[in-house]
C-alpha cells in the first residue's frame, strides 16, 4: 500500500505569521503582535520626511562619534551614546561607575547639539501616542537609562540577538520587562545593501557552537525562515531583537546612519525605553 503524500518541507517549516508589513503608522496592535510573536517586523516608510532627514544628517557633525572596541566588535561601527550591554560586568551586573558618567555626558552633548527635528523625541511621541500612554525611560535604581543611540553601520553587523533579560539575568531595571522591541530610524542610507535580516530563530544553548565574536556564524540559522528589510531614508523599523538578526554591508556609495533604541513592555503594560 502506497504511503500518503507528505507536504513539502518548505511548507512545513514556514510560519505564515512570521512576516514583515509596511504601514502608514505604528499602531498598538503592531506592538502587541510583535511582542506576542505573531509578526516579524513593521516598517513605516516616511516616518521622518525628506526635509527632516536632511536637517538631521546635516547636523550630525555636532555629535561626537567613536568606534566600538574592535576586539569585541570586529566590524567597524561608529556610534554616539552609551548602550547598556557595553557596560555589562562579567557577573551580569552593570558597571555603574562608567555607565552613569557616560550617560550624563551623552545627554548633555545631545542637548547642546540641539538637532531639529529631534528624531528620538519624534519617534517616542508617535510610539507613545500609538500605545496610548507616554514612553518613559527604563530606570536603574531610580535613575533614567540613556535611550537613543546613533549608529553608522556601513560594513554590516554579525548575526546576533538582543535580550535584556538574558544579558542581565539577575534583573537590571526597576521595571519588569516581559517583551523587548528594537526601533531603528534611518536618516541616511547607501545606494545599495544595508538590509536588516531577521530570522525566525531565538537563542538555544546549541547555538554557542556557532559563536563568532559578539555574534554567530550563519550555520546557526541554516534552513530558518527569514525576512529581509532594505533601508530607505526616513523609514522606521520595529522588530523583536530576540530573533537572530544581522545587517548586510553597504553595496554602494553613501552612509547608513540610524537612530536606535529598545522598547520594553512592562508587566504593568507601560512602554519603557533604553539603549
Amino acid at each position: 500500500m502506497a504511503s500518503a503524500p507528505t507536504a513539502p518541507t518548505a511548507l512545513i517549516a514556514r510560519d505564515p505569521l512570521f512576516a514583515a508589513v509596511d504601514a502608514p503608522a505604528f499602531t498598538a496592535r503592531h506592538l502587541a503582535r510583535l511582542a506576542g510573536g505573531t509578526l516579524a517586523a513593521v516598517r513605516v516608510p516616511g516616518f521622518l520626511d525628506p526635509a527632516g532627514c536632511r536637517a538631521v544628517t546635516g547636523a550630525l557633525d555636532r555629535l561626537p562619534t567613536a568606534p566600538y572596541d574592535p576586539g569585541r566588535v570586529p566590524t567597524p561601527v561608529l556610534r554616539f551614546g552609551p548602550a547598556l550591554n557595553d557596560y555589562r560586568l562579567p557577573g551580569g551586573g552593570l558597571d555603574t561607575a562608567r555607565y552613569w558618567p557616560d550617560a550624563d555626558a551623552a545627554r548633555a552633548t545631545w542637548g547642546r547639539a540641539a538637532i531639529r527635528p529631534d528624531p528620538v523625541a519624534h519617534a517616542l511621541a508617535l510610539l507613545g501616542a500609538a500605545w496610548g500612554s507616554a514612553v518613559v525611560p527604563a530606570t536603574v535604581g531610580g535613575r533614567a537609562a540613556f535611550g537613543g543611540t546613533l549608529r553608522e553601520i556601513d560594513a554590516g553587523l554579525l548575526m546576533h540577538y538582543d535580550d535584556i533579560n538574558r544579558e542581565f539575568p539577575a534583573g537590571l531595571f526597576d521595571q519588569d520587562v516581559v517583551a523587548q522591541l528594537a526601533f531603528n530610524l534611518y536618516v541616511s542610507v547607501a545606494s545599495g545593501g544595508g538590509a536588516t535580516i531577521v530570522w525566525r530563530h531565538r537563542w538555544e544553548p546549541a547555538d554557542e557552537g556557532h559563536r563568532d565574536a559578539y555574534g554567530y556564524r550563519p550555520a546557526a540559522v541554516e534552513g530558518r525562515q527569514r525576512v529581509e528589510l532594505p533601508p530607505h531614508p526616513g523609514d522606521a523599523l520595529l522588530f523583536d531583537p530576540a530573533h537572530f538578526h544581522a545587517v548586510e554591508p553597504n553595496r554602494g556609495p553613501g552612509r547608513r546612519i540610524a537612530f536606535a533604541f529598545f522598547l520594553g513592555v512592562t508587566t504593568g503594560g507601560r512602554l519603557v525605553v533604553w539603549s
